[in-house]
């Protein structure tokens, strides 16, 4: 239903067992007719499978996500017709974390304003002036597979991590270099870096808001490559505004695609369109992982 690696489409025509069809960019009815049409489905991030979309269905049996989040995925509305939703979560980790780190090394060394002033015409070696990331504090909320691999590469960077995950095991942590934290309040005085790596849930979304943003260490910088949301847009302004934060770098937003938002074009802001798995390597990782799951399903029955 969304663009894919060729070599999962190739997984799926080796299989032999099972036809497939591509049909991108519905919506609608269109995208309604079609779900009907099939038993099984592979999405990414940009059709949006909701209720309705589901509503009547009596054929389709499982869904894979071609990636790790499935917010666009009605799942209590699939969970109802009996249909299966799966995702890939291991395809895309090492992307993400890269890009978190390459939004905290641009933003902190104003790689994009520097670069403009050059087009510009003008050198401004003393206004850009930048903050380095060795023996800095970076705070990670959410301690999975990319939470981890960002940490294993701030470590390297010479950063001391702290991190918060209510599932992860602090048994683990002292092995991973990472200090844990009981909460995200405790983290957020001691911070100079937060990144978070958590699904939108009720239980993350606005997590940082204005009250946060007051409990931070002042001068510290945000990171978002996870999903939109989880960071209060307007208290991230405000904070900006006020001087308490001194940057704040996106890759996800509450609404995409997201063309317009208060923070573009704000000093300290740096902002990509959603790219954190958009590397030719995840992209085949996530293309043939969720391939495999829709040929494992269909052909011995098992789920991951």
């Amino acid at each position: 239903l969304d663009p894919l690696s060729q070599d999962g489409l190739d997984l799926l025509e080796s299989a032999g067992s099972i036809e497939y069809e591509v049909r991108t960019g519905l919506s609608g009815q269109a995208l309604r007719d079609t779900l009907a049409e099939f038993d099984g489905a592979i999405c990414r991030s940009g059709v949006k499978i909701t209720a309705e979309a589901l509503e009547g269905n009596h054929r389709l049996r499982a869904i894979a996500r071609a990636g790790v989040g499935t917010d666009n995925i009605d799942r209590e509305a699939a969970t109802r017709h009996g249909i299966v939703v799966m995702n890939t979560p291991g395809g895309n980790t090492i992307s993400t974390a890269e890009h978190a780190i390459t939004l905290m090394l641009a933003m902190s060394r104003n790689v994009h304003p520097a670069y403009q002033s050059l087009l510009e015409g003008r050198w401004d070696r003393k206004k850009y002036m930048g903050s380095q990331l060795a023996g800095k504090t970076l705070g990670i909320v959410g301690l999975g597979r990319i939470g981890l691999s960002v940490a294993k590469r701030a470590r390297a960077f010479e950063m001391q991590v702290l991190g918060y995950d209510p599932f992860f095991p602090a048994s683990r942590a002292k092995e991973q270099g990472i200090e844990i934290c009981q909460s995200t309040a405790e983290m957020l005085p001691l911070v100079d870096y937060l990144t978070v790596h958590t699904p939108l849930n009720d239980e993350t979304r606005n997590m940082i808001g204005l009250e946060q943003i007051e409990q931070i260490k002042k001068g510290a910088r945000l990171i978002n490559c996870a999903r939109g949301g989880i960071y209060n847009e307007e208290a991230l302004v405000a904070g900006l505004k006020s001087g308490q934060l001194a940057g704040v770098a996106l890759d996800v937003y509450p609404n995409e695609p997201c063309t317009e938002s208060p923070l573009f074009g704000m000093p300290g802001v740096l902002c990509t369109p959603h790219l954190g798995a958009s590397t030719e390597e995840a992209q085949t990782n996530v293309a043939v992982e969720a391939a495999e799951l829709l040929i494992d399903f269909f052909t011995t029955g098992a789920i991951r």
